[in-house]
Parts: structure tokens; sequence; C-alpha cells
């Protein structure tokens, strides 16, 4: 009988031991505020790609199978399309207007990571000419995000009351 409680005790301290073990997952505590810096510094990067018509510049913002989700238009998919989509709206843009995004909040966990943005449009002038949000979804691959999935709207029609 002793025996018995003696291996009894014995597995009962080895489940424990090991159930421990197995619960002490090492997670990875996030610097949120450098992802932030990080995600910000990709988004001025993407601003001065698309103020100096460089199409090429933008697209490093995505991954190859990124897939844009635009206003008024069908989902973008791939880099290359987004590429093309980029570089057909530059031709054809005189305005000279140019956007700049802010990062509003960031979610990020593990390889993973959410923005949330806003972006305004500004004349030649610097006047404001449109304004909205956008929500971004990176990936960290070899050891940088890249967006994989992004949306973005206008505030236009809250502006004029629709």
């Amino acid at each position: 009988m002793i025996k018995n409680i003696r291996l009894f005790g014995l597995l009962a301290i080895t489940a424990l031991m090991i159930s421990s073990c197995a619960n002490k997952e090492k997670k990875e505590v996030m610097d949120m505020e450098k992802v932030k810096s990080e995600i910000q510094a990709m988004e001025d990067a993407f601003a001065a790609g698309e103020k100096a018509k460089d199409a090429d510049a933008v697209a490093v913002y995505y991954s190859d199978d990124a897939i844009s989700y635009g206003r008024n238009s069908q989902p973008i998919v791939g880099k290359l399309a987004i590429t093309e989509k980029f570089a057909k709206n530059m031709a054809i843009d005189s305005t000279e207007n140019y956007n700049v995004y802010k990062v509003v909040d960031v979610f990020a966990e593990g390889k993973t990571a959410v923005e949330i943005g806003s972006w305004t449009e500004f004349d030649v002038s610097g006047n404001e000419k449109d304004s909205g949000y956008y929500m971004s979804y990176f990936e960290k691959r070899d050891g940088a995000y890249l967006c994989t999935r992004d949306m973005s709207m206008t505030t236009s029609a809250v502006k004029s009351g629709m």
C-alpha cells in the first residue's frame, strides 16, 4: 500500500512538473512604440513614393500576395497588379496633390500587426482637399513588416452631409 502511495505521489509530481513546463510558454513582449514608429516610417515612404510618382517605391509597402481594397473599386490582387494600378493613376494625375498618412492605432502580436490610420490629401498650396481612414494588416517576413491587406475610405461623404 505504501508503495502504491509513493508511486502515485511520484507520478503526480512528475505530471505537475511536465504540465508546469508546458504552460511556461515564452511570450514575446512587443515594444508597441517601436512597431508604431516602424509602420509610420513605412507610411512616410509610401507617401514619398506617391508624391514622386514612383509606383515601384510605393509597391515596397506590399507583399507579393497582397490584396488592396480601394475606394469605389474591386479589390486589386497581388503586388504586381497593385503596382500597375498605382502607375496608371500616377500617369494620368496632373494635380500635384499629395497625401499624408498618420498612424492612429497599432495592434501587434507575434509576427502580425494591424494599423488603423488616417490620410489627408493636400493640394500643391497645402490646402486640404480630402481625408479619410484606412486599415492595413501586416505580416513580418524576413524581419520586416509587409502589408498583406489594406482598405481605405474617404470622409468626403460625411463632410457633404450624405
